[in-house]
């Protein structure tokens, strides 16, 4: 299994981003898939996840409304679309991919532990 993160890059206060990730090694309708991120002396948080079979999303309090998460079966790629970003944004984001269903079936998806990682991108967004 791979991922592979891009769209990373420089972004001011009020602007927009759009990540990929590219996956392969798996069937893509079989997983499900999110992004975290980490910013700075803190702890990895969940982003948005996205099943692969029925397209099911969740969000986190603070990325819904801002972020939208969506996915390209044919491409085996995934994307993430911020808007109104600002400097608490800034982090590095990962993709990550597990088999199992249940990790993104409900608002629970942010208790668990992703299996699969890709490198991150690194956001920065500028005051």
């Amino acid at each position: 299994v791979q991922l592979q993160a891009s769209g990373g890059g420089m972004v001011q206060t009020g602007g927009s981003l759009r990540l990929s990730c590219a996956t392969s090694g798996f069937k893509f309708e079989n997983y499900v898939v999110a992004w975290f991120r980490q910013a700075p002396g803190k702890e990895r948080e969940p982003v948005s996840c996205i099943s692969g079979d029925d397209g099911a999303t969740y969000y986190t309090a603070s990325t819904k409304g801002r972020f939208t998460i969506s996915s390209d079966n044919e491409k085996k790629t995934f994307y993430l679309e911020g808007h109104w970003l600002s400097p608490d944004d800034t982090a590095v984001y990962y993709c990550a991919a597990d088999p199992r269903h249940l990790f993104c079936y409900s608002e629970r998806w942010i208790q668990y532990k992703y299996k699969e990682w890709g490198r991150g991108t690194q956001v920065t967004v500028s005051s």
